[in-house]
C-alpha cells in the first residue's frame, strides 16, 4: 500500500463534505481564528462542503448567536472554495425557518434539517407536514438528515420518500446505516436525479459507494482526508480490495482518535488531535467527553506520523 500522506484527487463524481467540529474557547464561545485554520484545511484537503453546527459541531448546544459568528467566520474563510452547510432543525416550522434565515443571512449556501430530538405527537402525517412546510418556504435549499433509530424521533420508514421527493429537498445526508432505508434513499433518487445522496457513516465508506451514493459526509473527515481521497481512487479504479484494505486502516485510525470501538473520547480525542495539528487551541465542549491516556497517546503517534509524511513530501 502506498504512504498515507500521498494526495490522491477523487474525480469530480464522488463528493467528499466534512462535518466539522466547532472550536470552542474556555468560555464556550467559538474560536472565530480556529474556525478560519479548520476552513482553510478543508480547502487544502480538497473538499467540496462542510457541514457546521451539526451533531459532531455541537448545533444544539451553541447560542444561536454563537452558531452564526460560526457560520460566519466559514463563510469567509472559504471564500467560496467550499459549500457551507448548517443544522437548522428546530422544534417548529417558525423556528426552523428563522434559523434558515439566520444561517442565510451569514453565507450559508445549504440548510441541513434533522427530526427534532424533543418533538410531540410525532405522528408520520405530522413529519412530513414539518419537513414539507420547511421545503417550501425556506430560502435555501433543504438537505435531510437521516438518523434513523439513532434518533428518538425518526421520519417513519414509509414517509421517508415523500420527504424526499420534496422540490426544494437537494441532498441526503444518510446517517441511519439501515439498508433498508437506504433503498427508500436510492428509489427516491430515481425519480429525482438531482437528489444528492451522502453516507453518515464512516465505518462504512465502500459499502455506500458500491450502492451508488454520491459523497459521504463524516464527522471523522477532518482527521483522515487523506485516507478518504486515496480509498475513493482506488474505489474509482476498480482496486476493490485495496480500497477496503485502505478503509479498514481508516477505521483503525478513527477508532483510535475516537478512544476505541466504544468510542469512549469521541468529541474529545477528535479535538485534541486538531490542537495537535495546530487548527485548535482547545478540547473544550459542551459534552464532557474524557480523553484516556491510551487515546492521548495514539493521537500523538499519529500526527507526528502525519507531520513526518508531510515533510518528506515537501523535502
Amino acid at each position: 500500500m502506498k504512504d498515507r500522506g500521498e494526495i490522491m484527487k477523487p474525480s469530480l463524481s464522488v463528493k467528499l463534505w466534512s462535518a466539522l467540529p466547532t472550536p470552542l474557547d474556555d468560555k464556550l464561545r467559538v474560536d472565530g481564528s480556529a474556525v478560519d485554520r479548520m476552513i482553510k484545511d478543508a480547502v487544502e484537503e480538497g473538499m467540496t462542503g462542510v457541514f457546521l453546527a451539526g451533531t459532531c459541531g455541537e448545533g444544539p448546544w451553541l447560542q444561536d448567536e454563537e452558531r452564526i459568528r460560526l457560520i460566519e467566520h466559514a463563510v469567509v474563510a472559504a471564500a467560496g472554495k467550499l459549500e457551507i452547510a448548517a443544522q437548522v432543525t428546530d422544534n417548529s416550522v417558525p423556528r426552523v425557518l428563522d434559523n434558515i434565515a439566520r444561517a442565510s443571512e451569514a453565507g450559508a449556501t445549504l440548510a441541513i434539517m434533522a427530526t427534532p430530538s424533543n418533538y410531540m405527537n410525532p405522528t408520520g402525517d405530522r413529519m412530513v407536514a414539518l419537513f414539507s412546510d420547511v421545503a417550501r418556504n425556506s430560502p435555501l435549499p433543504l438537505g435531510i438528515y437521516d438518523l434513523g433509530k439513532h434518533r428518538p424521533v425518526a421520519i417513519p420508514q414509509d414517509r421517508l420518500q415523500e420527504i424526499y421527493h420534496l422540490p426544494n429537498v437537494q441532498m441526503v445526508k444518510d446517517s441511519s446505516s439501515c439498508p433498508e432505508r437506504r433503498a427508500m434513499a436510492l428509489a427516491a433518487r430515481e425519480l429525482r436525479p438531482e437528489l444528492q445522496l451522502f453516507n453518515g457513516n464512516e465505518f462504512k465508506f465502500i459499502e455506500y459507494l458500491e450502492a451508488g451514493y454520491d459523497g459521504c459526509v463524516f464527522g471523522g473527515a477532518i482527521a483522515v482526508p487523506a485516507e478518504m481521497r486515496r480509498i475513493v481512487a482506488c474505489f474509482q479504479a476498480g482496486e476493490i480490495e485495496e480500497a477496503q484494505g485502505l478503509q479498514d486502516e481508516m477505521v483503525r485510525v478513527l477508532y483510535g482518535i475516537y478512544g476505541g470501538e466504544k468510542i469512549e473520547c469521541w468529541l474529545t480525542g477528535l479535538k485534541y488531535h486538531l490542537v495537535r495539528r495546530g487548527l485548535f487551541t482547545s478540547t473544550t465542549s459542551f459534552l464532557g467527553y474524557p480523553l484516556t491516556d491510551s487515546c492521548r497517546a495514539f493521537i500523538d503517534a499519529d500526527v507526528a506520523l502525519r507531520h513526518r509524511n508531510i515533510e518528506q513530501q515537501t523535502g
